[in-house]
């Protein structure tokens, strides 16, 4: 049920050191207003709606299915919320949860840990956050990074909700000199690259880091084009890997932490475990036709990517099967989840599969 990507050897030696351990789960929620934009990303039909995807799932993986939810789940043009995967797993295996409120537009209906960060700015403008600010998310996540690798867990999911977070991952990679164009993924069926490009190029552009690419003060490059999350899983999984195994429970955003880990560590001269942290990510996202997925992780030095090999093609739910033609595809820690629900459980296909439809049958789908 887990599949290894690159980094072969360093990846089972991972897998062989966790097998049977226990997780804890932290999810680092945030937002950009790139997510606003018209077309740039389907979880949520509509602007309005996008605001509160991070909160509804937020509210939803703390609580499960709830008769009169404070936010209900955003309606999307096809499938259904992978909070649904993550919340399955959780519920069932009893794994701790962390919530972190890395910087939401609007308050969260379930208690959050609150790192007092603030909503990013649209990352076409090259000013996406105050620097102030990704320095004082850095030393929150490396604090927090380092409470849970005191923890008696043997591992950590680390999972994000970020709307747009795909295009500001472009946007990271990019600036750190990565060549990333045309290879990241989307919540769409076909990933729209193009303007995800342009975007980028118009940000680092008026930031005036286009012609200093890579950019070496990664805090510099995340003030200009990122996303609150970015900076706050960066600390927090260099931190932890001191002590812990950590699982980066996302795709391309989390190659992006990855890689802006690296940075990190170099630029302020940070101790980490490179070979304790891996991504975690869904075979949706590490097989995306329209991405390429696993050629940007094999770009990115010592990264280890794993997948689930979670399949929904027997799924009686068609929001479900919607996964195999495209939609969602990753979110909230899924891939993660459902990696820890073989680690550590030894689930099957149809232990995961029978688990994720038990959550859904009370979803009233």
């Amino acid at each position: 049920m887990i599949r290894i990507y690159t980094q072969l050897k360093q990846g089972q030696a991972w897998i062989e050191r966790y097998r049977g351990g226990s997780p804890a789960f932290a999810c680092v929620l945030g937002f950009t207003a790139t997510g606003l934009i018209t077309g740039i990303s389907a979880a949520g039909l509509t602007p309005e709606d996008r605001q509160y995807t991070a909160i509804a799932d937020a509210e939803f993986l703390a609580r499960g299915p709830q008769p009169q939810p404070q936010n209900a789940l955003p309606p999307l043009p096809a499938g259904a919320s992978p909070v649904a995967i993550s919340r399955a797993v959780v519920e069932k295996l009893n794994i701790p949860l962390y919530l972190f409120n890395a910087g939401l537009p609007k308050p969260p209906t379930v208690p959050t840990i609150d790192l007092g960060g603030t909503p990013a700015k649209c990352l076409s403008q090259g000013e996406a956050l105050p620097l102030a600010t990704v320095k004082h998310l850095l030393e929150q996540g490396l604090v927090w990074g380092e409470r849970l690798g005191r923890s008696s867990h043997d591992y950590l999911i680390i999972g994000e909700c970020v709307v747009g977070g795909t295009t500001t991952a472009l946007a990271i990679l990019t600036g750190l000199g990565v060549d990333a164009a045309g290879k990241v993924n989307s919540s769409h069926p076909i990933c729209n690259h193009n303007q995800k490009w342009e975007l980028v190029q118009a940000g680092l552009q008026r930031a005036g880091l286009w012609e200093r690419i890579p950019v070496a003060d990664p805090g510099v490059l995340v003030a200009a084009v990122g996303d609150p999350m970015q900076i706050v899983v960066a600390g927090m999984a260099i931190a932890a890997s001191r002590t812990k195994g950590v699982i980066l429970a996302g795709g391309t955003q989390m190659l992006a932490v990855y890689a802006l880990m690296q940075s990190v560590v170099k630029a302020y001269h940070l101790k980490w475990h490179s070979e304790a942290v891996v991504v975690g990510t869904t075979r949706w996202v590490a097989e995306d036709p329209t991405g390429k997925t696993v050629e940007l992780a094999a770009s990115i030095d010592t990264v280890t990517l794993l997948s689930t090999e979670l399949s929904f093609v027997t799924s009686r739910y068609t929001q479900l099967r919607a996964y195999e033609q495209g939609y969602v595809k990753e979110g909230m820690g899924a891939g993660g989840c459902a990696i820890a629900s073989s680690l550590t459980a030894g689930w099957s296909q149809t232990q995961l599969l029978q688990a994720i439809e038990a959550l859904m049958a009370r979803m009233n789908y």
